[in-house]
């Protein structure tokens, strides 16, 4: 398996390709595949709910100050090493979190683990702009989300049906097991795409001018905001849904799979439509359109929570509208911050992923905090971030 060497769009996805995709989704993977178990978790660990939904914010805090370490590693040393190295740490990290005893240890070890799964993060995005212009790496990124929209749908459907026969941490052994199996896969068949043009010397003053000179670029900034509040919201949905489902309107453990699958769907349909939509419209004109339907989308259903008429159906059709926009707003908002980055895609691509995860990791611990005996916490911080990300978008595009 090699890497291309043209710039054009492939008729067919070819095994790179499929790979990147594999490798982003362990992130996911690593987020939703334990969500069926946080009620086991807490019994097993004698903590409440609040404090197991801090692992998976820990996790995101993680993800989003690790990406920052990759960014750099990879413009210096190639793609190619620091993922191996990033796998290796995961792997570690995963068996941690299968053997820990208590909450605090579980929560140091998915920070641990986070700082493997960033590399997975960091360098497919890099990789693909090795290869593409803007407009094929947002018909790329949208393939990845194809790949990685599969993994919410399985994961928690997978966590639950392991929950049936085993414990809570067979599921962190079953991650270890895929973490090996993509490193296997990857030391076989990933090659270095970094130009020797654009290696970047591994220098503090040079690291700090590269991430100042990306928090000054207005597009840059702003197009990663725009995608990082729309990404916020997705991890609102994800921390919060399993007590909103289960507790609050009472869902099933194993139903629980199946619904979060309808969302993730919902995604994995839109995402395809806006890559096939790109040959004749521009990523900045979906973009747009996208962020309106986020706001659509939530805004209904925080009325209805005030109104105290939100019922699990209603709730569901925003969600699933809410993942459908973000379906447009993620890989557009993503191709459009690294258009002008090609001299430091790896520190852009670090930039982009921790600041969005930093999003991300907020929402979650406010919805982990804000604890209600309806839908607010869920409804209210969604309608927040789509608000935020159609304001970032619309100062992005200004000009433009």
């Amino acid at each position: 398996m090699t890497s291309p060497t043209d710039t054009s769009f492939p008729n067919r996805i070819p095994g790179w390709l499929l790979l990147m995709g594999l490798l982003t989704a362990l992130g996911p993977l690593a987020i939703d595949m334990y969500l069926p178990a946080f009620p086991a978790i807490a019994q097993d660990l004698g903590t409440h709910h609040g404090h197991v939904e801090q692992t998976l914010a820990g996790y995101l805090f993680g993800l989003a100050l690790a990406q920052l370490f990759y960014g750099p590693i990879a413009d210096r040393f190639g793609r190619r090493r620091p993922l191996l190295l990033g796998l290796c740490i995961f792997i570690i990290a995963t068996m941690g979190c299968a053997q820990a005893q208590d909450i605090g240890h579980l929560v140091g070890w998915r920070i641990a683990q986070a700082f493997g799964g960033a590399a997975g993060m960091v360098i497919p995005r890099a990789v693909i702009r090795d290869n593409f212009d803007t407009r094929d790496a947002s018909r790329a990124l949208s393939l990845l989300l194809l790949i990685m929209g599969v993994t919410p749908i399985l994961a928690p459907i997978l966590g639950g049906q392991l929950l049936i026969w085993t414990s809570w941490r067979w599921i962190f052994h079953a991650m270890t097991l895929i973490a090996g199996l993509l490193l296997l896969s990857a030391m076989i068949g990933m090659r270095e795409t970094l130009a020797r043009e654009y290696v970047t010397p591994l220098r503090p003053g040079i690291i700090a001018r590269n991430y100042r000179e990306l928090l000054a670029h207005r597009r840059f900034l702003c197009y990663t905001l725009a995608g990082g509040f729309g990404s916020a919201g997705m991890f609102t949905y994800i921390a919060g849904s399993p007590r909103i489902f289960m507790e609050i309107y009472g869902v099933d453990p194993r139903w629980f799979g199946v619904l979060f699958g309808l969302n993730a769907a919902a995604l994995i349909v839109s995402s395809q439509i806006s890559a096939r939509l790109l040959s004749r419209h521009a990523p900045e004109q979906l973009l747009r359109r996208a962020q309106v339907s986020l706001v659509a989308m939530t805004i209904p259903a925080l009325a209805l929570t005030l109104a105290d008429q939100l019922d699990l159906i209603m709730l569901m059709f925003s969600l699933m509208g809410f993942m459908a926009s973000q379906g447009f707003v993620n890989p557009n908002s993503a191709a459009l911050a690294l258009h002008e980055q090609g001299h430091r895609l790896g520190a852009a691509s670090a930039m982009m992923g921790a600041l969005q995860m930093l999003c991300g990791a907020g929402a979650g611990v406010l919805v982990s905090l804000w604890q209600s005996a309806d839908a607010l916490p869920l409804t209210g911080l969604l309608a927040a971030c789509a608000l935020l990300s159609w304001l970032f978008g619309r100062l992005a595009l200004k000009g433009d």
